[in-house]
């Protein structure tokens, strides 16, 4: 399970109603969702020590208390993504120091207290305000009692605090009681999410994907995928093997994932897996080892597609040339 969590200093309670037209919320982080970002997790709406979104699907985890907006990978982290101002207001409090890198159980005790990492805390009037975590060590522009408006620059996306993937995560809070902007007045209704957000363009829901597909001369190492290595857009045509992967979010268990390959002589593999629970994040390969001299030289093409219930949810389509 992937834990995220707030600054210490800053006090959080249940969920409460409000009145959706006291604050409106732009996307805090510059990248396209769908494209080269997405949506990780949500609020936890379950009280019980189980999880679920605003949607009653599994996109959370228990207490979660924001919406976390994910980069790719650690390798587009580093050539730096901005995190956004999601309205207009004024600093009251920020963090800049904690240094990037991934939670494991060796380096837990450093994050204690600090599992926000850098961060920036918004105050937007009226008993409003919102928090950025895990941001980029040493990136964030801004400092206490600045002035901010709707879309200005904070920081950059990291890795900083309690957290396994780079991202954003966004805390919206009303008199110190935590609000999901996807569903603001907290009257969950499980198939029909709510009709008045915060946001000022609702981000398109998405129930689990793919969030890149790539190829590889072997099954890759799962630090190499999540930090964008193991991608390889060149090989040679006596490469010992042609492996292609799908990185994704949000899978559910019996979920199906296929992977095929093709190459300038027809095809090389098509294999499907089904996966035995659910997986916050994970990654899939597939492929066929070398068995003559070479390989035809050319163009190949891998498509990963996720299936759930039987119905397509996410594909994506990666490629190689060997020569």
């Amino acid at each position: 399970m992937i834990k995220q969590a707030i600054l210490p200093f800053i006090t959080l309670c249940a969920a409460a109603s409000v009145a959706a037209q006291d604050i409106q919320l732009r996307q805090p982080i510059d990248c396209s969702l769908g494209d080269d970002c997405y949506i990780q997790q949500y609020v936890d709406h379950d009280p019980s020590k189980s999880a679920q979104d605003y949607r009653c699907a599994p996109l959370s985890y228990d207490n979660h208390k924001g919406t976390d907006f994910a980069v790719r990978t650690i390798k587009q982290m580093k050539a730096g993504v901005d995190v956004l101002a999601a309205a207009p207001g004024t600093v009251v409090r920020m963090r800049n120091t904690i240094v990037d890198r991934i939670k494991t159980p060796a380096n837990a005790e450093s994050v204690v207290g600090r599992e926000c990492g850098n961060g920036v805390v918004v105050d937007h009037g009226g008993g409003w305000e919102t928090q950025y975590c895990h941001l980029k060590q040493g990136s964030i522009i801004v400092r206490r009692g600045q002035t901010v408006n709707a879309g200005d620059v904070l920081g950059e996306v990291g890795l900083s605090g309690s957290t396994q993937f780079p991202h954003v995560h966004l805390s919206v809070r009303k008199d110190g009681k935590t609000i999901d902007p996807f569903d603001p007045d907290g009257d969950l209704t499980c198939g029909a999410p709510d009709k008045t957000t915060l946001w000022a363009d609702p981000p398109e829901y998405q129930a689990g994907g793919l969030i890149y597909t790539a190829f590889h001369d072997a099954v890759p190492k799962y630090e190499d995928v999540k930090s964008g290595r193991a991608t390889k857009a060149e090989m040679p045509a006596t490469a010992p093997a042609i492996v292609v992967y799908g990185f994704g979010f949000g899978m559910q268990k019996n979920d199906q994932i296929r992977l095929q390959i093709n190459g300038p002589q027809g095809e090389i593999t098509d294999f499907t897996t089904t996966l035995d629970k659910n997986k916050a994040q994970y990654f899939q390969a597939a492929g066929k080892k070398l068995t003559g001299d070479r390989w035809p030289e050319g163009r190949y093409t891998g498509t990963v597609t996720l299936i759930r219930k039987g119905r397509e949810i996410s594909r994506q389509n990666g490629y190689v040339v060997l020569r």
